[in-house]
């Protein structure tokens, strides 16, 4: 069974940057496959990683929903659908992405949830490292996989009020019962030291740090150009970051900084 990352924050605090960041440092630090799961409605893991994604889970299931008997003689729904999404899934030398698109339509039901969740967890068990990105809380990552998270990465901005947001991503994660190994707060584009109240807030939350993400010029250059983190130097001091982080996190990458 692979080890599984999963990313969680509010609009805004960068956590796609921050998973397509973990991506490129896990392929650079020694793993041998990562899978990258987009699994945020607003689908925009593909465009940080600096690839084009053609369907996602959500419309394969929607159409096989819509067309009972679309999966060929002889082949049942599960089989038909892990075909499919094993089809879609985009590949390449570095890592391979998966996007879940936007939740469940009015004519979804738990049948095809169980379905999504046992494809999702089959395709998984083939990589070393599984990066979640996900929505804003976690609902979506419960429904569409059953998998257990070994590190939880709550992502929140420099600010008082986007820490204790962050932080209640751990108990929502309780509440949705997902069984969490070890959970983070991870401050994105922060300048350290930081500032005495964030520390405050963060000792308030119950919720270790993990590290700082500090501002990178580089990836502000990214956005404007619509290129992802693979186009950024090695010297990048974000990517340098995210790679110190997860260093400390996991016991496996411990001294694997390239």
């Amino acid at each position: 069974m692979g080890y599984t990352i999963a990313l969680a924050g509010k609009g805004g605090t960068g956590k796609t940057t921050v998973a397509s960041l973990m991506v490129r440092a896990l392929s650079e630090m020694g793993a041998r496959t990562v899978l990258a799961v987009d699994a945020d409605p607003n689908a925009c893991l593909h465009e940080g990683l600096g690839v084009e994604v053609e369907r996602s889970v959500g419309e394969i299931t929607e159409e096989m929903l819509e067309n009972a008997n679309s999966n060929p003689n002889g082949m049942t729904k599960d089989v038909w659908l892990q075909y499919n999404v094993q089809r879609y899934v985009v590949e390449t030398t570095r890592f391979d992405l998966l996007s879940m698109g936007r939740p469940e339509g009015a004519g979804c039901y738990c049948y095809a949830n169980n379905l999504v969740r046992g494809c999702v967890d089959d395709l998984s068990r083939g990589y070393e490292y599984v990066v979640l990105d996900n929505e804003a809380g976690l609902e979506h990552l419960s429904r569409r996989t059953t998998r257990d998270v070994d590190l939880l990465v709550m992502v929140a901005d420099p600010a008082v009020r986007g820490i204790r947001t962050a932080a209640t991503l751990s108990a929502l994660a309780d509440e949705l019962k997902i069984a969490v190994g070890a959970r983070h707060l991870v401050i994105n584009r922060a300048l350290e030291p930081l500032d005495p109240a964030l520390i405050a807030a963060i000792g308030e939350t119950g919720v270790p740090l993990l590290g700082t993400v500090p501002p990178d010029e580089g990836i502000a250059a990214l956005d404007l150009a619509g290129t992802g983190v693979f186009e950024l130097p090695d010297d990048s001091v974000a990517l340098l970051a995210v790679k110190r982080l997860l260093s400390s996190a996991i016991p496996a990458l411990s001294g694997a900084i390239a």
